[in-house]
């Protein structure tokens, strides 16, 4: 199993969405529960922000490797399938 770094913005209603549906899912599946995650508030590290290639948050990544990065078109069941798939790579790892 992986961890999965978790890049936000405390204000942004993508990354709310985001944050809803990690705690749903995990609800709904134990095994989800045992994944960990690392999260890093864009605002508060922007040095640790820098060393990332992406534009949109929510955005995922496992092993340095970008799993996922929210679209502004994305509605909430969509942020939470492409949640669904973050967790569910980080338990194939």
């Amino acid at each position: 199993m992986k961890k999965i770094t978790y890049f936000y913005i405390k204000t942004c209603p993508y990354c709310k969405n985001a944050n809803r549906a990690i705690e749903e899912l995990m609800a709904e599946n134990e095994a989800y529960r045992a994944v960990e995650f690392e999260r890093i508030c864009e605002e508060e590290n922007p040095d640790i922000v820098k060393d990332y290639d992406y534009y949109y948050v929510p955005c995922m990544y496992i092993d340095g490797n970008k799993v996922y990065e929210a679209d502004p078109s994305q509605g909430y069941e969509e942020i939470r399938e492409s949640v669904r798939g973050v967790l569910e790579k980080a338990l194939q790892s």
